[in-house]
């Protein structure tokens, strides 16, 4: 468990201006403003200094994301040395992604064809920006290198160490499960390694703790870009694209995942307070991975068991997108109205089942969420992909969206899982959701020994 740090006295709130989520949201906004009032064309320091800022702070989080997703998942089954259990946890979780990803997707396209964003636009696609139909052409080439075969046989890596440094969580997530089963059927001749692997344990998650001290300079810089090179203006063109997004993923997360959540016997409101921290620093860089090694510490502080967050989470990354999930039918039936492209059922229905495997096959790919869209909409030719240099524009600021929507269900989806394998501890998941746990001095502090 995370014991509190001892530079915040016990019982003693720290002041609101040293809190994470007051300095990261004060980052955002200050870049904001800053990339508002020197717009990238005119101002290259831009690209040239601030840019940097946010993806080197993204680099340095995915530079310890492995190592703690091997840790927590080969420590966590390794105490289990039930095998059966841990087949139940990966059925469970895998059924709940299965049903819920399906109903993101379902729910965008309900909204779709009610709300019509695209439609009364009448887009001419010859008439788009070659630069922009270019960019789009890249994507589809990646697109089109994704299979479900390549997918399944990318889990496997060349070499034992080659996971942890080709950046694919799906393979650290596979040489984790192998390596803590084998510890696990090796018995207590193990015992040792575990204890070492303990011992690395905490001093990799404060290694994430430092490593979050700076999370407030990487959102300024990102945010800085961000606006600085979309610019106002591009939200307002494609507003209704946009708000029909975030207004989707904004229901699906408060009804959808609220109602999950009640199940589970908390409120999704106060799951939300209590990962205000990782959402504001998920909203400032513009990816739910900066935020996952703390959000895998939060789970288990809050009664989460370590076995059941170590697979759920990093295993929810790549098959658990609801936002990505809602964006892609969302997006998709909006180029086609845009371009005055019709589409009947069949046609959606065919869009939908191909958009299931396609969101999982472009897993941990760079773009994903783009890549994923020109893939699906590859099978529709009626469909020009072209059409897709339309959001080339603000695609940047649907996947905050996309990002904040999948963060949420991923947390919820690890202690559903908990609660439904009996490896809940409700006393701490209600003392979390009250906000009654022992405060603490960094967003990932110090790991007591199990």
């Amino acid at each position: 468990m995370i014991a509190p740090s001892s530079n915040v006295p016990s019982g003693k709130p720290a002041p609101f201006y040293s809190q994470l989520y007051f300095q990261v949201i004060s980052a955002i906004i200050a870049g904001g403003v800053l990339g508002w009032l020197y717009p990238a064309a005119e101002n290259p320091w831009i690209e040239a200094y601030l840019k940097p800022l946010g993806d080197g702070f993204i680099k340095l989080v995915k530079m310890i994301i492995a190592p703690v997703i091997f840790l927590t998942i080969a420590i966590g089954i390794a105490g289990m040395r039930d095998m059966a259990k841990l087949g139940r946890v990966a059925l469970k979780a895998f059924t709940y992604f299965l049903f819920f990803s399906t109903l993101a997707l379902i729910v965008g396209l309900v909204v779709a064809n009610i709300v019509q964003p695209g439609a009364g636009m009448n887009v001419d696609v010859s008439s788009l920006s070659a630069g922009d139909i270019s960019k789009v052409q890249g994507f589809q080439e990646k697109a089109g290198d994704v299979s479900v075969t390549g997918f399944v046989l990318a889990i496997i890596p060349d070499t034992f160490l080659g996971a942890f440094v080709g950046g694919n969580i799906l393979q650290v997530l596979f040489i984790a499960i192998l390596f803590g089963i084998a510890l696990a059927l090796t018995g207590d001749r193990a015992d040792l390694a575990v204890r070492v692997m303990e011992s690395v344990s905490q001093a990799v998650f404060r290694m994430v703790s430092i490593l979050m001290r700076a999370a407030p300079i990487g959102a300024f810089g990102a945010f800085a870009f961000l606006i600085s090179t979309q610019g106002i203006e591009a939200i307002a063109k494609l507003g209704m694209l946009i708000a029909s997004v975030y207004l989707t993923s904004f229901l699906f997360v408060i009804i959808v995942l609220g109602l999950v959540g009640l199940w589970a016997g908390f409120s999704i409101f106060s799951l939300i307070r209590y990962l205000k921290d990782e959402l504001f620093l998920v909203l400032g860089t513009s990816s739910s991975e900066s935020a996952l090694p703390a959000l895998m510490a939060k789970l288990e502080r809050a009664g989460c068991a370590k076995p059941v967050v170590g697979l759920v989470v990093p295993a929810g990354y790549s098959f658990n997108l609801d936002g990505t999930n809602i964006y892609m039918t969302l997006a998709a039936l909006f180029i086609a109205q845009a371009t005055n492209t019709p589409l009947s059922l069949a046609d959606q229905l065919i869009l939908l089942a191909v958009a299931m495997l396609s969101s999982k096959g472009a897993a941990g790919v760079s773009g994903a969420g783009f890549i994923t869209l020109a893939a699906t909409l590859a099978v529709l030719p009626s469909v020009p992909v072209a059409g897709m240099a339309l959001i080339l524009g603000v695609d940047r600021f649907l996947s905050e969206c996309r990002a904040l929507t999948n963060f949420i269900g991923n947390a919820v989806a690890a202690i559903v899982v908990s609660r439904w394998e009996g490896a809940l501890d409700r006393d701490a998941l209600r003392a979390a959701m009250s906000g009654k746990l022992p405060p603490i001095g960094a967003l990932v502090g110090e790991r007591d020994p199990d």
